[in-house]
């Protein structure tokens, strides 16, 4: 996608972080926006941040973890601005740390339901509507650094965010074999900062302390307008942790164990 303007992005999880650098980056662009985010007054906050033109901009509280809330924000999308260009899908969240054996049903039930049904969802709302269009268009579906790599104490986090990657690149090849005017992009950032420790009880103070010390979400969302700009699908955003992905693949293909990059429990 090469012109901007007048077109229409969706952004989920744009209360916050990185979707609500997405927007700003986007509005910089004079696009029209629909964010949605579960907390109504972080939208608010975030709307108020922008330099889109009056009328630019719709809201919608929805929860993307269900099918209803990302109906209703493809609704809104149309209905506001007749179709959609840009959709990514953002929301996420994290969990506590503890062994595979204590993540609770609930844990389990919550980070699938937004990492992975929420771009489940996304799609199925909006891609069969995109198609229909006609138009040329992107998905940024966000993934994670965890997504490609492993490690202990945060097993649904890292489920979900593998499960993330796979759905993308998926979706990637059905929309190739369709010869759609459709691209894809995987987002895998590392530490950012972001809300993220907020909307995750009992996240674990060390990696809370990472993510204050993270990227700034606006070099994020610069890396997302540059991969949409010239049709990329990979968008790895944190290079020194390119060593623990090779060397994760390298060890499967020797058929080596997996040796975990942390030994004890955070705190």
């Amino acid at each position: 996608m090469k012109t901007f303007a007048d077109k229409v992005a969706v952004v989920t999880g744009a209360g916050s972080g990185i979707g609500r650098a997405l927007a700003q980056r986007f509005a910089a662009e004079g696009m029209r926006l629909v964010l949605a985010d579960i907390d109504g007054e972080a939208l608010i906050e975030t709307s108020e941040t922008l330099s889109a033109e009056w009328g630019y901009v719709r809201l919608v509280v929805a929860d993307v973890s269900t099918a209803e809330g990302a109906q209703r924000i493809a609704d809104e999308a149309w209905d506001r601005f007749g179709g959609v260009h840009i959709l990514c899908n953002n929301a996420g969240v994290a969990c506590a740390g503890a062994p595979v054996w204590e993540q609770t049903p609930e844990t389990w039930s919550r980070v699938l339901g937004v990492n992975l049904w929420g771009l489940i969802h996304g799609v199925r709302a909006f891609v069969p509507r995109m198609l229909a269009d006609g138009d040329e268009g992107h998905i940024v579906n966000t993934a994670s650094a965890a997504g490609l790599r492993t490690g202990p104490f945060v097993s649904p986090y890292y489920a979900s965010k593998h499960a993330a990657v796979a759905f993308t690149e998926a979706l990637h090849f059905d929309l190739l074999l369709a010869e759609s005017k459709l691209k894809v992009s995987a987002l895998c950032p590392a530490f950012v900062k972001t809300r993220i420790a907020d909307h995750s009880p009992g996240f674990p103070d060390a990696m809370r302390a990472r993510v204050e010390s993270g990227m700034e979400p606006a070099d994020i969302a610069q890396r997302v307008f540059e991969a949409v700009r010239d049709e990329k699908f990979w968008i790895l955003t944190h290079s020194e942790f390119d060593s623990l992905i090779r060397a994760r693949c390298e060890g499967m293909l020797a058929g080596e164990n997996p040796v975990p990059h942390v030994f004890r429990r955070p705190e």
